[in-house]
């Protein structure tokens, strides 16, 4: 998260969007470890931009294909805890583009600043 982290203290993102923005590259990044299955020793590749009134979040891996777009939300795990992370993701963000090339996905998230 050194990434985020960074780029907020460049941007000069205010703190809400700043959380926001943490909350939906941890949740990704966690997301993709867990359910993902990327091979052993692979990359997430995290490219963070702002332009104008939104920033712009892309993230590539080399998981299952999977576009989120097309995920059914059915409540949080009570027995394990956890998962309204995509519904988070999808609340403050919306998907730009979604693909999958030479064995990697290819997410871009757009989230809005106002």
């Amino acid at each position: 998260m050194g990434v985020a982290r960074a780029f907020v203290a460049q941007s000069g993102l205010g703190r809400d969007a700043a959380e926001r923005l943490a909350i939906i590259v941890e949740e990704w990044v966690a997301n993709l470890v867990e359910h993902g299955e990327p091979p052993p020793g692979s990359r997430i590749g995290l490219r963070l931009a702002q332009a104008d009134d939104l920033v712009r979040i892309t993230v590539t891996d080399a998981g299952r294909t999977f576009d989120p777009r097309d995920a059914d939300f059915e409540g949080p795990n009570l027995e394990r805890g956890g998962g309204a992370g995509l519904e988070l993701m999808r609340a403050w963000s919306r998907v730009a583009a979604y693909g999958r090339r030479a064995g990697r996905n290819r997410l871009v998230l757009e989230m809005p600043l106002g």
